[in-house]
């Protein structure tokens, strides 16, 4: 019985990206290397938390990178939510194409540009991880955050990370991963009903229209 009551357990995560971290104009791998929320990126957090206030929170997660714990701490900023940076949860590691823009990989690093675009899940970037391997890690940690939760969690994640999670829960390949938009500052609701997650709404943009919850 007690094992029942837990699986019909209602659970409701709000799956964000973190805001703008881009520092300039050009298109840049960004994984692991830590860089700061810009102005758009703390508008955008600000907006969500607006949006988000009126919804009790039972728990938020983000990972250690700055970006990222820097747009959970705007969007809880006065609310007495318990909050908690995980080095799992962090971005992939693109390793050295960390910083780098896509000209600069094809230079520095002839065909591994076009490899991983023939092998989206299993390419490793050099030092890096792939998205496979990044699965192996995420998916653990997500499910040991939400399995025997309920109530409403927010969880800011990144591009790469709710991408994976959701093919994940979606069980869609791997390799089709960037068919899922995910801008900066998205909003992806998920809702776990007698023990499945479905998707309710996916990277749901601020600044743009007032949210409302999608059930």
């Amino acid at each position: 019985m007690n094992s029942e009551k837990k699986t019909n357990r209602k659970c409701v995560v709000f799956l964000l990206r973190h805001g703008d971290s881009r520092q300039d104009g050009v298109k840049r791998y960004t994984g692991q290397k830590d860089t700061s929320l810009n102005e758009t990126g703390r508008r955008q957090a600000l907006w969500w938390r607006k949006e988000l206030s009126d919804i009790p929170l039972d728990a938020a997660f983000s990972s250690d990178l700055q970006r990222s714990r820097e747009t959970l701490s705007i969007i809880t900023e006065g609310r007495e939510v318990p909050s908690t940076s995980l080095t799992g949860l962090r971005e992939i590691s693109v390793g050295l194409w960390d910083g780098l823009s896509i000209e600069e990989v094809r230079t520095r690093f002839p065909g591994e540009y076009e490899r991983r675009g023939t092998d989206t899940a299993g390419h490793r970037p050099p030092e890096g991880e792939s998205f496979a391997e990044l699965r192996d890690r995420i998916v653990p940690v997500f499910d040991s955050l939400v399995r025997d939760r309920e109530g409403a969690v927010l969880l800011v994640g990144h591009a790469g990370v709710n991408r994976v999670l959701l093919c994940h829960l979606l069980g869609m390949p791997l390799g089709n991963l960037f068919r899922l938009g995910q801008d900066y500052g998205c909003l992806n609701v998920l809702v776990r009903e007698k023990g499945l997650f479905s998707v309710k709404a996916m990277n749901v943009l601020p600044l743009e229209h007032s949210f409302r919850l999608p059930f």
